[in-house]
């Protein structure tokens, strides 16, 4: 009898090979949706081969890596960019593969070690830096700008002042935020998948934690799924079509996700400025333009369609949904009360999350001579952040509620921990 085999059997089937496959299955999977996102946004056309570094900027700011875009028009002029914002389909994309790949080899076991677990976690950390790093590398470039025809362009030959925009990622801070990324991704995963063994001095912890978290992804991938139906239909009877399809593969939850804080009664301030216009549901477009800061909630939406004061309904639904799935697999021992606090504190991290990761600012333009950009067309902003505390407490208070309901609707299944006893004879 020889006890060791059993770990070295473990250790084969998530050593360094399965790791590597790991971490290319998951930039595969990232990278596919940010190519074809930006194909449709029409970014293939841009020139000097510029198109697949777009691609590998993409997948780094997926990750919160650090790309900063910088702008070059001689002597006499100036350009400015500076966007932010998470293409949050591709980092969906790349959270949901890293999840799975990282699980996959620990299926059908109850336990598993801590430094085993660790160990794992290692490999695909160290591989994942080097695709991090090759990726921020090939993540800059450098091409002019088209100002098309008129004055603007008089000018900016008459100074030698031809518009060059470019970026780069910074490759450092992408490794680091990578990682962190990375160390977040796997601990949800943990968390989220029913059957993914536990160290033995966790294991009496999930049976709070492991039905909320797996409610809160279910949520999300919910309102994203009901995003993406949305958007199909509108691509198909309103258009325009590349628009849409550019928006669903890269930043489908940019919309969605933010669609459940406003359900929820949150406040978003925003504003947009210059002739971009947004590839989102007509209504946010108009209601960003205004002449000072806008407040975009169901009262504003409502203003500008009747039909925005419909959107707590698929909210509603879907949190007492959730909320009864968490009651069903928790043990029977569990209270209302309790379930309304897991789910409270469960809701309330998942908003903190899309506040923190949904906000948009984006700055572009150009000066000649300091007068600022001739007729408004190459200027203009954009920025969308939300009232942070107040999206929080509005949904833990969402949770609470939800959590009690879930729970009393849950008392007539038979659950986990409950024993029947038999009729008395």
């Amino acid at each position: 009898m020889s006890p060791p085999t059993v770990p070295a059997r473990a250790g084969a089937r998530h050593g360094w090979v399965r790791a590597a496959a790991v971490v290319l299955a998951a930039a595969a999977v990232m990278a596919l949706p940010a190519a074809l996102g930006l194909w449709a946004a029409g970014a293939a056309g841009l020139p000097d081969g510029a198109y697949p570094r777009v691609v590998a900027a993409t997948v780094v700011a997926a990750v919160g890596g650090s790309v900063e875009v910088s702008g070059d028009a001689g002597v006499f002029a100036g350009a400015r960019a500076g966007p932010t914002v998470l293409p949050l389909s591709v980092t969906l994309a790349g959270a949901l593969a890293l999840g799975a790949g990282f699980l996959r080899p620990l299926r059908h076991r109850a336990v598993v070690p801590a430094g085993e677990l660790a160990g794992w976690a290692a490999r695909i950390a160290v591989l994942w830096s080097a695709a991090l790093t090759g990726l921020g590398l090939a993540a800059r470039h450098t091409f002019a700008v088209d100002v098309g025809s008129g004055d603007l362009r008089d000018l900016t030959g008459l100074f030698d002042a031809a518009p060059e925009a470019g970026f780069a990622a910074d490759v450092p801070l992408t490794v680091l935020f990578g990682l962190l990324w990375l160390a977040g991704v796997l601990l949800l995963a943990l968390l989220v998948a029913r059957g993914a063994p536990l160290p033995g001095r966790l294991l009496r912890r999930q049976e709070s934690v492991r039905p909320a978290a797996r409610a809160m992804l279910e949520l999300l991938l919910a309102y994203a799924g009901a995003g993406l139906v949305t958007g199909l239909v509108a691509a198909a009877t309103r258009g325009p079509a590349a628009a849409t399809f550019a928006l669903i593969l890269l930043g489908l939850p940019n919309v969605a996700w933010p669609a459940l804080t406003l359900s929820t009664g949150a406040t978003w301030d925003g504003r947009l400025d210059g002739p971009a216009g947004l590839p989102v549901p007509h209504v946010l477009d108009e209601l960003l333009r205004c002449p000072g800061v806008c407040a975009v909630n169901l009262r504003s939406l409502a203003g500008h369609d009747g039909w925005m004061w419909w959107l707590p309904v698929p909210a509603v639904v879907l949190l007492l949904a959730v909320a009864f799935r968490m009651a069903v697999r928790s043990p029977a021992r569990v209270r209302p009360r309790q379930h309304a606090l897991h789910l409270a504190v469960a809701l309330a991290l998942t908003v903190l999350m899309i506040c923190l990761t949904g906000r948009v600012s984006a700055q572009y333009g150009l000066s000649v001579l300091g007068i600022g950009d001739l007729g408004g067309s190459l200027s203009g902003g954009l920025f969308l952040r939300p009232r942070l505390w107040q999206a929080v407490g509005l949904g833990a208070v969402w949770g609470l509620a939800a959590g009690f309901l879930g729970g009393l609707l849950a008392g007539p299944v038979r659950r986990r921990g409950r024993v029947e006893h038999p009729p008395a004879p």
